[in-house]
């Protein structure tokens, strides 16, 4: 199975999971973003959750009780006119999403179509990336090479 299925998949079950009256509301969603960014890939997060990436995380969908959560990482440096975003956080904003005919706003397409235009500037910073994408510093260069030697003779 391919990345982009797999992704797919999961995604599916996601929403299966959580809130399968929203299968709709998730489905605008995702067909949005592909319409918008096609260079934008589907994947899921380390914590589970449904992602876009361009350049780094682009947005992300959040499935609860009563409406989807479409998240911006860099919503915080996001012009809103539309006033749709929510959030008080350091850099997260998102918008709650109950259905498709919200999905169809040209405002929406706007804040995703800004994302897209951040991320393409500049990508994401190391502190709004997942720690597993971050490149690991190896532990080896951190000792001297005295206590490596010291180890290597203890096996």
């Amino acid at each position: 199975m391919s990345e982009v299925t797999s992704a797919g998949a999961a995604i599916d079950l996601y929403v299966a999971r959580e809130n399968p009256a929203l299968v709709h509301v998730v489905d605008a969603l995702r067909e949005l973003v592909k319409k918008t960014v096609p260079a934008a890939r589907e994947a899921i997060n380390p914590w589970g959750v449904p992602i876009f990436e361009f350049n780094g995380p682009l947005c992300y969908i959040r499935v609860g009780k009563k409406h989807a959560t479409f998240g911006f990482s860099r919503g915080s440096a996001m012009k809103d006119p539309g006033k749709l975003l929510e959030g008080e956080g350091h850099n997260l904003r998102h918008v709650k999403i109950k259905n498709t005919a919200q999905v169809r706003d040209a405002n929406l397409k706007q804040l995703l179509l800004q994302a897209k235009s951040l991320n393409a500037k500049t990508g994401v910073s190391a502190s709004l990336r997942p720690k597993d994408q971050l490149k690991k510093k190896s532990r080896k260069s951190k000792i001297s090479p005295a206590r490596q030697q010291a180890w290597e003779n203890l096996e």
